[in-house]
């Protein structure tokens, strides 16, 4: 058996593991933060919800491959090794960014211009469905016992900090070129970013170190990782993964991606300020994961996920009723802030709570699979039911929604085991 990795080994392990989650939730994050100037191109129409409503439909469909991928590259993770995965995912993110960036409009190719939107789309679900579980393993294996917590809490730093560069390179561009230029063509440079990026980032991952756990369990010849592997010996697990991350993704996208819109949307604030407030409450959401993720190694996980259980039931409702009506951005940015405060009990540790439940054999598969479907089902749909809602007139139904999914995932959360003392990482 090769001895465990050194504190030095574990840290650059995480870092290089952690730069490449960032460049992958970066290209994912672009297509939402650049959605306003877009979607006129792909879907002409004079209504703005309208365009949004079908950009948001998209978005959901690149959701759809991400329980695909997840069970594809789960499977190749826990038999390839966890940086295979990793490199196979980015791989295919850089293809779809790529090719979003070149894309000619609505008016040049007619109906073409959104299938090959979908199709870009298609490919990023692809790679992001097998990113997460891959890097939620990784960045858990590779953390030490008494310190889990905090290292994997960087899985979801690194992926805030994707998104929040893709705001920022939104306020770079809306700086620098005027909003003629950015609706015309400025809106494809971040994808060009991405791309480039990605390829950065396949050569930094060819040299990654391997996982202990994934070693010794490809010695101890353990059962291969599979779909039927992980529901007959694994199905409540399985169950147990999908739904404590039904109320957390919802209330994660609907506090940060779906708000840009919604402050412009419903709350009426132009999209240079309603950038501005996404970009600082999401840095300051980024630094309290690490926070959240090391209390969660000395307290436990439990505490932290029922805490944003109960506090998203009780907020979430006038939270988002109060920001319909504000015109205040200082208020604005404080009511996001106080949601994603909230939504941190969840964010900050989900990643290694998953990771936790399963074994190193198919605990790839384990972690991404049902996190995907629940994505799937309730994350990648938020935006496309919060639009529909209020195209409908309902939009405070959307409020409602949010609040009763947090409320199943809280019945989870207080029937499970602390996994921070019963983790089957320490077993492995």
């Amino acid at each position: 058996m090769t001895p465990p990795p050194s504190q030095k080994d574990r840290l650059k392990a995480i870092l290089g593991g952690s730069t490449g989650n960032l460049v992958e939730w970066y290209d994912w994050y672009a297509y939402s933060a650049f959605t306003l100037y877009f979607a006129p191109h792909f879907f002409p129409s004079e209504d703005r919800t309208a365009q949004l409503l079908s950009a948001a439909g998209i978005f959901a469909v690149g959701f759809l491959m991400r329980p695909i991928g997840a069970w594809l590259m789960g499977i190749y993770a826990d038999s390839r090794g966890r940086k295979s995965g990793l490199t196979l995912s980015v791989l295919l993110m850089c293809a779809g960014s790529l090719l979003i960036a070149v894309t000619p409009g609505y008016e040049t190719i007619g109906v073409a211009a959104p299938l090959l939107l979908v199709l870009a789309r298609l490919m990023q679900g692809l790679s992001i469905g097998g990113e997460y579980g891959a890097s939620a393993t990784y960045l858990s294996e590779m953390a030490g016992r008494n310190r889990r917590g905090f290292f994997s809490s960087f899985q979801y730093v690194t992926l805030i900090a994707g998104q929040l560069v893709a705001i920022c390179v939104l306020l770079v561009l809306q700086a620098v070129l005027t909003t003629a230029q950015l609706d015309a063509w400025g809106w494809r440079i971040p994808f060009f970013i991405g791309g480039l990026l990605a390829v950065i980032v396949f050569w930094l991952r060819r040299g990654l170190a391997e996982t202990q756990s994934f070693v010794v369990a490809r010695a101890a010849h353990a059962p291969k990782s599979g779909f039927i592997e992980l529901m007959a010996r694994h199905p409540r697990e399985t169950l147990t993964v999908m739904l404590l991350t039904a109320g957390g993704t919802i209330a994660f996208y609907a506090y940060s991606i779906y708000m840009q819109k919604f402050l412009v949307n419903t709350s009426g604030l132009s999209r240079v300020l309603a950038s501005q407030i996404n970009a600082v409450t999401l840095f300051l959401f980024m630094l309290l994961q690490p926070l959240a993720g090391a209390l969660s190694d000395r307290i436990g996980r439990k505490p932290l996920m029922i805490g944003f259980g109960t506090l998203g039931m009780i907020c979430t409702y006038p939270i988002f009723a109060t920001l319909a009506v504000t015109k205040d951005p200082i208020v604005a940015g404080l009511l996001v802030m106080a949601g994603l405060v909230i939504v941190t009990g969840y964010t900050s540790i989900n990643a290694v709570v998953k990771a936790e439940l399963f074994p190193a054999h198919i605990r790839a598969l384990g972690v991404a699979l049902p996190y995907a479907l629940a994505n799937t089902l309730f994350g990648g749909t938020a935006e496309f039911v919060a639009l529909g809602l209020k195209q409908a007139g309902l939009e405070s139904a959307f409020y409602i929604y949010v609040t009763v999914m947090i409320g199943i995932s809280l019945i989870v959360y207080i029937r499970m085991k602390d996994t921070a003392r019963h983790s089957l990482i320490l077993e492995d």
